[in-house]
């Protein structure tokens, strides 16, 4: 989680570098690996832009991008739902050598991964999607602000590459972000200060970079997290997997009474 948290931050910190540098037009002469990287994606966006509107490329785009790493996103998801079952173990673990000195920090750390191999969990799967989104949001960003052609477009009550003036965008980028979030957490077995922090602080990070960068980006943002809702209630309703383990808890519960209730009987046989 806390690596999730670092990398957000960078990722929120370099969007907003972004904001202030590559101010030059890139064209289909622009030389440079990066900046074909850019107009090759200004280029595919631009393909998608039915009747000349490049808010309808993004939003394909966006869906397109969204839909090609699912099945990375379902790794991911699958490994944060391990690593949520863990989080009971690791507490008692933690519980169990309280102490903050050397031999204790590396005993925890070796029943740790331990409790990682055991239960098959990848504590770095979580990071790899906002890895692999950063050069995606980057390039984007770039090819809105600085490839003319989509610089110059116009979608509904905004500009692409200018402001939401209304702040639509930033807000609803915001309340799918607060749902994606609170979603994941609703999934989870035990809450926690870190994780009931981030479902809050989140959004408004969202939603502060929102107003500061291209509408293009954050209807990118607004398509994208909107997706992510819908992507987690298909691939981990945390509604069902709370019911799957409310089932488990009670099948516990009756297979003791059975057991209890067996070994009582057998006391009143021997008598």
């Amino acid at each position: 989680m806390k690596r999730k948290i670092k990398l957000s931050a960078l990722l929120a910190l370099g969007v907003l570098v972004l904001a202030g540098c590559g101010r030059s037009d890139i064209t289909a002469q622009t030389s440079g690996v990066w900046e074909k990287f850019v107009y090759g994606f200004a280029q595919i966006i631009d393909f998608l832009s039915f009747g000349g509107l490049v808010g309808v490329g993004i939003i394909l785009f966006t869906l397109i991008i969204r839909t090609v790493l699912l099945p990375l996103m379902h790794v991911q998801m699958k490994s944060t739902r391990k690593m949520q079952d863990v989080q009971p173990e690791l507490k008692k673990l933690q519980a169990q050598y309280p102490g903050k000195d050397t031999e204790s920090k590396r005993i925890i750390a070796e029943k740790t991964q331990e409790i990682y191999s055991e239960n098959g969990v990848n504590p770095y799967m979580g990071c790899l999607p906002l890895l692999v989104q950063m050069p995606i949001l980057w390039a984007l960003f770039q090819a809105i602000t600085r490839v003319g052609f989509l610089r110059d477009g116009h979608f509904l009550w905004f500009d692409i590459s200018g402001h939401d003036p209304y702040f639509i965008l930033p807000v609803l980028a915001a309340l799918f972000t607060f749902a994606s979030s609170w979603l994941t957490m609703k999934a989870a077995p035990e809450k926690n200060t870190m994780t009931t922090s981030m479902t809050y602080l989140m959004p408004i990070l969202i939603f502060v970079m929102g107003i500061s960068v291209a509408a293009g980006v954050a209807l990118y943002w607004t398509v994208s997290n909107a997706y992510q809702v819908f992507q987690t209630l298909l691939l981990n309703n945390p509604f069902k997997i709370q019911e799957e383990r409310d089932a488990k808890i009670k099948a516990e519960k009756n297979k003791g009474k059975i057991k209890q209730k067996a070994l009582a009987n057998a006391k009143k046989k021997k008598r």
